[in-house]
């Protein structure tokens, strides 16, 4: 236990439940007024951090902790070592994540500080985030730009003077990550429609949908997948075999079968494009309870939903520049329109990422949020 110019930070203890619902409800006071804001469930976040629940824990480390100030909780961090980030990217990177604080200064000084020492005692030397927990499939970066409307699935919201918060803290840009917005329209005939025709012609070339009847097997494929067509991208760490499993059965209520395709070359996997339902517009009534009629609320509304997100778009390297991000683009948008979506947002694409962000400005695609990912040195 420490202080801070009347600031008290306590550590949580994972195993006591009491505290974990301390820190996870901290959120509602930050956001009550913010109607924008979709409040996670909070049976999900209870789930990610329980040590034997998240397959994150089976390979590294965290450490959660709240500040006080006469009494009241003012504001919550996660400090965590993700020991598989250090062995693949090879740098003595720590991460930050789940941060909601009031708009106070000293309040965010002494919660940063808490979690650089927590990782300096790991021989750390940069606190980056925010990141919760790892960049596959949690909310990672934050929101510096677009505020007017509710996050997609999967992707962070968070106040607008947060950015303040970190940089007046000695937190300096990393990376952006950037949300293109589009239309949903049955595609016009253009040069993507004609590259997209010619790359079908070819009949070594199998564009399918996974088979929901072989799941097991389809999982590994798409692992691999995941994994080789993501491998060289900014801050990537290759999935586990338990970490997939479990983001597999988390996305069972998001993702939509129909649209997400798994491309073959003579019988190889060489690619992958996946589309959820944006089930934080299905979510938002909810306010984070699945009882006594959140699930009930949840259900109805998804029906409704005419909002949607592509996150993956992923080719094996030496596949790239044929044509095949275009064909998944094509079908992407022909069977969304058929099912009645209207909006999507393409996300989340790594600014340094030229080729990408080359062809979704030529798609006429345009960059409507950006997230930024921070660093601060703790050496």
């Amino acid at each position: 236990m420490s202080s801070h110019n009347h600031v008290e930070i306590r550590r949580v203890d994972f195993g006591n439940k009491r505290q974990i619902k301390k820190f996870i409800k901290f959120h509602y006071l930050i956001y009550k007024n913010d109607p924008n804001w979709v409040a996670p469930l909070i049976v999900d976040y209870i789930d990610k951090f329980n040590l034997k629940k998240n397959p994150y824990f089976l390979h590294s480390q965290a450490q959660l902790f709240l500040a006080y100030r006469d009494g009241s909780i003012v504001g919550r961090i996660c400090a965590h070592e993700n020991t598989n980030h250090v062995k693949y990217q090879k740098e003595p990177v720590g991460f930050f994540g789940f941060f909601e604080c009031i708009n106070d200064q000293t309040v965010a000084d002494a919660l940063f500080g808490s979690a650089s020492a927590w990782l300096q005692d790991k021989n750390l030397e940069t606190m980056r985030g925010p990141a919760s927990f790892s960049v596959n499939g949690d909310p990672v970066g934050l929101l510096v730009e677009c505020f007017d409307m509710p996050p997609v699935v999967g992707m962070a919201y968070n106040p607008p003077y947060y950015q303040q918060l970190l940089e007046k803290s000695g937190f300096e840009k990393a990376q952006d990550l950037l949300a293109y917005r589009f239309a949903v329209s049955k595609p016009e005939p253009s040069i993507i429609t004609k590259i997209a025709e010619r790359v079908l012609k070819d009949p070594k070339l199998i564009i399918r949908n996974p088979n929901m009847k072989q799941l097991r097997k389809e999982v590994e494929k798409l692992k691999f997948l995941y994994n080789e067509a993501l491998a060289n991208n900014w801050g990537a760490v290759p999935m586990t075999e338990e970490e997939f499993e479990h983001f597999s059965d988390e996305l069972k209520l998001a993702v939509d079968p129909d649209l997400t395709f798994i491309a073959e070359y003579d019988g190889k996997p060489i690619g992958l494009s996946m589309v959820f339902v944006d089930m934080n517009r299905a979510m938002q009534s909810a306010k984070g309870r699945l009882l006594p009629f959140g699930l009930l609320k949840i259900l109805l509304n998804k029906k409704k939903v005419d909002w949607a997100r592509l996150p993956i778009l992923g080719v094996v390297e030496e596949y790239r520049a044929r044509g095949i991000d275009a064909v998944f683009y094509v079908k992407s948008m022909e069977g969304g329109y058929k099912k009645n979506y209207r909006h999507g947002e393409l996300s989340w694409v790594l600014e340094s990422n030229a080729m990408m962000n080359r062809i979704l400005k030529h798609l006429d695609l345009k960059v409507y949020r950006t997230y930024r990912m921070y660093d601060r040195d703790i050496s």
